[in-house]
């Protein structure tokens, strides 16, 4: 009957619009996620990159009216870390749990050219962990912990003149990663005109560069209208500061200085009530949503696409996951066959290589071993000759050694006189030193016999003659 009673418009995509005749109850869905959403809780990571001493702890206090306790960091460091805290924070029944990410040295170091690469690596991931969780078999998306940056509060010096170009290069590198908003901290240290001045010059120098900051969304009747008015403001000039000051009768969040107030939430004087209103009030949802449904997809398609799936086929067709996969692995089996074919040619190939190597110089020791035994057989018959030659001088020795006995035996016997004739006549027929030695021995032996026996004869002839013997 409800359908008798129903509006029937044919729709393009298939499907048909119907009005209800009585109340059914799904009215209560937006109720039920409300209810579901702030039980479940809320999760926003916010990304502060600036130079130090740039005001990004002392803003991210007074954005949130509490205290942090961010360590105070130093000039020194050799590079860019990055400093993760996870707070809880309540405000009525909504629990929010928020993570900020502090650059800690970023532009201290005098080689700024990779000041940024740490960021990126951080932020891609923080993407790849909440890939590698999503690709799971057995998911916990309900209870993870999402760690991927939301935003990114890009802090400028108040120069007043133009963006350097590590700030450039920084936020190129990080616009299709992450929802960036630029700010200039502590805009109270340059004049109003100066200010507008600077702003302009800064958001020329990004369209000119190709820069793509966040734009607060302008699709939604409710937003559209203020947002519209606030993209017209950015980068927005903020002022930060924890201390209150008495002005009239109530107590105001200020900076004293000599000349002056300057109040952190009066529009007048800073774009604080603008980045707060903008950042957590009106536009919180849309960036987490931005973060998910843009940067994360870009991310997570370049990855698949890496690891080799694709959503449609050579043909142009669609391709399942199961067929992507199948087809990967066959092209991964394909590789491997190919790689293990080069492998084993190359193998062999080194195998040859080697083997000839081998021949080669066993070649060369063969050479060598047959020239060093010629060399060995020559030196052996030069030894062989040397020794028969030996033998026969020692032969010889011997021979002439048994003569010079036999004639010394010889001539022992003799008389001297015929001795030293035999002696003389050996000497000159054999000339043997050692036998004309000995008969020179005897010959004097023998005039030495005759001295001898004359000097006894005349001392005979003396005892004759003396007056003793006369008278004996």
């Amino acid at each position: 009957m409800a359908a008798s009673h129903a509006a029937r418009q044919p729709q393009n995509d298939g499907y048909r619009t119907l009005s209800l005749s009585g109340h059914v109850g799904f009215g209560s869905l937006p109720d039920q996620l409300v209810k579901k959403s702030i039980k479940q809780g809320f999760c926003f990571n916010i990304l502060c990159i600036g130079e130090t001493g740039s005001g990004k702890s002392t803003l991210i206090n007074s954005l949130f009216n509490t205290n942090f306790d961010d360590p105070v960091s130093t000039h020194f460091l050799p590079s860019v870390r990055l400093r993760a805290q996870t707070y809880e924070l309540q405000e009525s029944n909504v629990l929010l749990k928020l993570t900020i990410v502090n650059t800690v040295g970023f532009g201290d170091q005098i080689n700024k050219e990779d000041s940024y690469q740490p960021i990126v690596d951080y932020i891609d991931a923080q993407f790849e962990a909440y890939l590698q969780e999503e690709l799971k078999i057995k998911r916990s998306l309900f209870s993870y912990h999402d760690t991927r940056i939301h935003v990114c509060l890009y802090f400028i010096s108040p120069t007043g003149h133009s963006l350097k170009t590590l700030d450039l290069l920084t936020m190129k590198s990080l616009d299709s990663k992450v929802n960036i908003i630029p700010i200039i901290g502590k805009a109270d240290s340059i004049s109003k005109t100066e200010l507008q001045k600077f702003k302009n010059k800064i958001m020329s120098e990004l369209v000119s560069n190709g820069v793509q900051i966040y734009q607060f969304p302008t699709d939604d009747e409710t937003v559209s209208k203020i947002n519209t008015i606030m993209n017209g403001h950015l980068p927005f000039a903020v002022v930060g500061s924890t201390e209150e000051v008495k002005l009239g009768n109530k107590m105001v969040r200020a900076r004293q200085y000599p000349w002056g107030i300057v109040q952190v939430e009066n529009e007048n004087h800073c774009d604080f009530v603008k980045l707060r209103e903008m950042l957590i009030c009106t536009n919180m949802e849309d960036l987490r949503e931005q973060t998910h449904a843009r940067h994360y997809e870009l991310y997570r398609r370049c990855r698949l696409e890496e690891m080799g799936f694709r959503d449609i086929g050579p043909e142009n067709k669609p391709v399942s996951l199961q067929e992507a996969y199948e087809a990967k692995r066959h092209e991964f089996y394909l590789e491997l066959q190919r790689k293990e074919e080069e492998m084993r040619q190359q193998f062999v190939q080194r195998v040859k290589e080697k083997e000839a190597i081998l021949k080669e110089a066993e070649q060369q020791v063969q050479t060598k071993f047959e020239h060093r035994m010629l060399m060995h057989q020559e030196v052996k018959l030069k030894l062989e000759k040397k020794k028969k030659v030996l033998e026969d001088e020692i032969a010889m020795f011997i021979e002439k050694k048994a003569n010079a006995e036999l004639l010394q035996s010889q001539a022992s016997v003799s008389t001297p006189v015929v001795s030293l004739k035999r002696d003389k006549d050996r000497k000159k027929n054999q000339g043997f030193r050692l036998e004309l030695l000995c008969f020179d021995v005897r010959d004097e032996e023998t005039v030495n016999v005759h001295e001898q026996s004359e000097r006894e004869r005349e001392k005979l002839e003396r005892e004759r003659n003396s007056p003793r013997a006369f008278q004996k």
